[in-house]
């Protein structure tokens, strides 16, 4: 999804973006997961927002030859299939920049276009297990677990965003564009800058699920999420919260490294008083000596609160519900661009877009005629 999340990303704030897609099955993740009433999945527009499609079989050569076209008046070039795909298909970085030497070719692959892995088919779950983000646990003890949210594939695409806007002031310095590699496998790693270097400097890597006064503590009614942390005596603000005696008085919980060497226990005592207070409770005392908390809510509750209201689009389909997903988390007040456009069906949108980028109606209608355009 790297690639499809970059794009998407562009399209919110403005970019003109054409989705390139095979004849037959159009793009994979059409069709990648079942959809209870047969039709594309919501997944599939929760990254494909804001995009016209062209179906184009590029195996052709008159399919090629309206891809250079294409790209002639294009600035960027956004492809995630392994480094040889493109290669193979006449569409790699030194073709394409000999047709248009401005071109921004953003190459994004799962483990990068060198190194003992480049060959290796790229995945969220596999960059999760090879870099050691799995690793990360509360409990050592526990099992190892895939993290259920794509963490690489939307780090990748935050990323791949970055280094197009890079070249494309690189190219207003120098005239030339260049190519942009983006990896699942070195972003990941770069998430993990903290802890990787504290580990590259032979310290115990930084987990903050094992710090003393930071956890999750189950209230009377509901789960909250204490970080005490960034205070002179967090332990002595959370006590006073919590109607507990100053722990943090007792020798065992004196300084930090006691209160981790005590861990357990201070935990024990810490959740046997938020026990005995609501949630709301909890989050009110703590509030109020300036203690970091929240409560620990689903993914469901925290759409329908009501501060999450402004990030929620929903954009019409026809013959179909509405799409309702969430907005771009970059919010530009000088240069605000709608929700204009629900996520394409195949070849939607092609004829307007060929026309914008001057092909002729009869070239498309012979193409079309010849199979090449769907």
């Amino acid at each position: 999804m790297m690639g499809p999340v970059a794009t998407q990303l562009l399209a919110d704030h403005g970019a003109d973006v054409l989705k390139i897609e095979r004849p037959g099955s159009g793009d994979i993740f059409r069709q990648a997961l079942d959809d209870p009433d047969g039709a594309e999945h919501p997944a599939f527009g929760a990254v494909n927002r804001n995009k016209r499609s062209i179906v184009v079989d590029v195996r052709d050569p008159d399919g090629l030859a309206l891809i250079d076209d294409l790209v002639v008046a294009a600035d960027v070039v956004v492809n995630n299939y392994r480094p040889e795909v493109m290669e193979r298909l006449g569409l790699g970085y030194e073709r394409l920049s000999g047709i248009n030497p401005g071109i921004v070719y953003a190459q994004g692959t799962g483990f990068g276009t060198g190194g003992v892995y480049a060959r290796k088919g790229g995945q969220d779950i596999l960059a999760q297990a090879l870099t050691g983000a799995m690793s990360h646990k509360a409990d050592p003890d526990q099992p190892t677990a895939i993290y259920p949210v794509s963490l690489a594939d939307y780090t990748a695409g935050m990323h791949m965003v970055q280094g197009i806007l890079m070249a494309l002031l690189q190219r207003t310095r120098t005239g030339r564009g260049q190519r942009v590699e983006v990896s699942l496998y070195d972003s990941l790693l770069a998430m993990q800058v903290l802890e990787a270097t504290m580990a590259l400097m032979g310290r115990d890597p930084l987990n903050w699920a094992r710090m003393p006064l930071v956890g999750t503590f189950a209230a009377a009614n509901g789960e909250v999420v204490l970080v005490g942390a960034f205070k002179p005596n967090p332990l002595r603000d959370i006590c006073e919260a919590l109607d507990l005696e100053d722990l943090s008085a007792d020798p065992s919980f004196a300084t930090m490294a006691d209160q981790a060497a005590n861990r357990p226990r201070l935990q024990t005592l810490i959740a046997a008083a938020i026990g005995g207070f609501t949630a709301t409770e909890v989050i009110e005392r703590l509030e109020a000596q300036d203690v970091l908390c929240a409560p620990v809510r689903t993914l469901g509750e925290a759409l329908e609160d009501p501060h999450t209201a402004s990030m929620i689009v929903e954009m019409p389909r026809p013959g179909r519900a509405p799409l309702r997903s969430v907005a771009s988390p970059v919010h530009l007040p000088d240069a605000p661009t709608p929700m204009h456009r629900p996520p394409p069906a195949p070849g939607e949108g092609a004829a307007e877009a060929l026309a914008d980028y001057g092909i002729a109606p009869e070239r498309v209608g012979a193409l079309t005629a010849a199979g090449v355009l769907a």
